[in-house]
């Protein structure tokens, strides 16, 4: 453990930081698997709908540093590459 003050205090931001940067990978992963099930299913708007959430999601995370800029942008592509493909 640290000794500087100033050492604890990143520990404990780093610590609050990864659990919110968790959350939110964890919450896109959520949405894709539901994009995915709704294409599986065959619901083309209810795919659509999830699609725009985990656009925006990723591009939420990605403008806070959580993914990097390209890695979303590719995400979203390959999935709107996979709803284009079904319709």
């Amino acid at each position: 453990m640290a000794n500087i003050k100033s050492a604890k205090k990143r520990v404990l931001v780093t610590k609050k930081k990864t659990e919110i940067n968790r959350r939110r990978k964890s919450e896109i992963k959520t949405y894709i698997k539901k994009f995915e099930a709704a294409l599986n299913e065959g619901d083309y708007e209810k795919a659509k709908e999830y699609l725009r959430i985990c656009e925006k999601k990723l591009y939420q995370a990605a403008a806070k540093n959580t993914i990097h800029k390209n890695a979303a942008a590719r995400k979203v592509s390959r999935l709107t590459k996979k709803l284009n493909s079904v319709a």
